[in-house]
C-alpha cells in the first residue's frame, strides 16, 4: 500500500509542471481570446489525449484564430488548409511528380504533412476529399502509390465548420465524425465579453494577434506530458460508469444511433487528460461529465421525430447522465 502512495505522490509532483504549463498557455491565449474558457480547456485536453477536434460555430466567433494561436504556443509545425468545393485529395495529401533529371517519380508532400493541421471549413469540400483524411486521422499515416508515409508526432487535426444550415456545404459522414475526439460548439460571447473584445481590438492598434503569442511548450515536453496521462488512475467503478452511460445511448428511445466503443475510449482518454491538467493523478466523475458532451454530441443521431420536435443531442445526453447513478 505504501508503494502506491509513493507512486501517487511522485505523479502529483510531476503533474505540477503540466498544470503550470496549461495555466501559462491559457494566459497566453487570453491576451487575444476573450472568454471561451471551456473551449480552450477542451483544445488543450484533445492535444494531450492525442485526439482531433471539430469546431463548429457561426462565422466570426474566433474558431480559426483560437486554433492558430494554440498552435503558436507549441513549438512545432503548423499548416492550414482551406477546404473548397473544387479541392482534390492530392491537394491535401500530396502527389507524385516526375523529376526530369532522374526520370523518376518523386512524392511531393501535401500540407497534411505537418504537426498541427488546421482545416478551415471542412464541410465545404466534397466527400472524396473529406474521405482522404480517414487513414491519416486514425492511423497517423498515408498510403499513396504503394508507399506508406508516417506522420511525425505530435499530429493533430483541428477542423472548423459553420453550422450545416448554411448553403454550399457537404455534411461529414458518420465514419468521419467518429474520428474526431471532440466536437466543440462555439457560441456568441456575452455582452461583457463583447465589450472586452472591442476594447482589446482597439488597444492592439492593428498589431497582428499571432505576434503577441509566445511559444511555451516544446515537442519533447508535450510527449512527456502525454506519457504522464497514461499513468492517471481510473478506478473500476469509473470505468463502469462510462460503460453504463454509453450502453444507455444505444437503447435510448430518442436516439437512432448510439455511442460506439470508440466513444467509450474517447471519454476515458479525455477524462484522464482533464484530471491531469487539474493536477490530479486519478479520474473523478466530474471529469467524465465535462467531456461527455463534446465526445458524444457528434456521435449520437436523434430519431427523426425527436429532431422535428426540436430535441438536441445535448438534451438527451443530459437525460442519460441524470439517469445513471454517480459512483461514490
Amino acid at each position: 500500500m505504501e508503494e502506491n502512495n509513493d507512486l501517487n505522490f511522485n505523479t502529483r509532483i510531476d503533474l505540477e509542471k503540466l498544470k503550470d504549463t496549461v495555466i501559462q498557455i491559457k494566459a497566453e491565449l487570453g491576451k487575444i481570446i476573450v472568454g471561451q474558457e471551456h473551449f480552450m480547456d477542451l483544445l488543450i485536453v484533445a492535444l494531450l489525449a492525442d485526439g482531433h477536434v471539430l469546431i463548429e460555430g457561426v462565422p466570426g466567433v474566433a474558431k480559426t484564430i483560437t486554433a492558430k494561436l494554440l498552435a503558436k504556443t507549441i513549438d512545432t509545425g503548423f499548416s492550414r488548409i482551406q477546404f473548397t468545393p473544387d479541392l482534390m485529395p492530392s491537394d491535401v495529401l500530396g502527389t507524385s511528380i516526375l523529376n526530369m533529371k532522374t526520370s523518376e517519380f518523386e512524392f511531393k508532400n501535401g500540407p497534411i504533412f505537418s504537426n498541427l493541421v488546421l482545416i478551415d471549413e471542412i464541410n465545404r469540400a466534397p466527400a472524396k476529399t473529406q474521405a482522404a483524411l480517414f487513414e491519416v486521422m486514425e492511423e497517423r499515416q498515408i498510403s499513396i502509390d504503394g508507399h506508406t508515409y508516417k506522420m511525425n508526432p505530435p499530429f493533430m487535426v483541428l477542423a472548423t465548420q459553420n453550422p450545416i444550415e448554411q448553403e454550399g456545404t457537404y455534411a461529414l459522414p458518420e465514419a468521419q465524425l467518429d474520428r474526431f475526439l471532440f466536437k466543440i460548439d462555439v457560441g456568441y460571447p456575452t455582452l461583457d465579453e463583447e465589450i472586452l473584445i472591442i476594447k482589446t481590438h482597439q488597444y492592439r492598434k492593428g498589431t497582428l494577434p499571432q505576434t503577441l503569442i509566445n511559444s511555451l511548450l516544446s515537442e519533447v515536453d508535450l510527449l512527456e506530458y502525454k506519457n504522464k496521462i497514461f499513468e492517471v488512475l481510473v478506478e473500476e467503478k469509473i470505468m463502469r460508469y462510462i460503460a453504463q452511460i454509453i450502453t444507455k445511448t444505444r437503447n435510448h428511445p430518442h436516439l437512432y444511433l448510439g455511442g460506439s466503443p470508440r466513444a467509450s475510449i474517447a471519454i476515458l482518454n479525455a477524462s484522464k487528460a482533464f484530471a491531469a491538467i487539474n493536477g490530479r493523478d486519478f479520474v473523478i466523475p466530474e471529469d467524465i461529465k465535462k467531456v461527455l458532451y463534446p465526445v458524444l454530441r457528434h456521435r449520437l443521431i436523434l430519431t427523426p421525430e425527436r429532431e422535428m420536435e426540436g430535441m438536441t443531442t445535448d438534451k438527451v445526453i443530459e437525460m442519460i447522465v441524470q439517469s445513471v447513478e454517480v459512483p461514490r
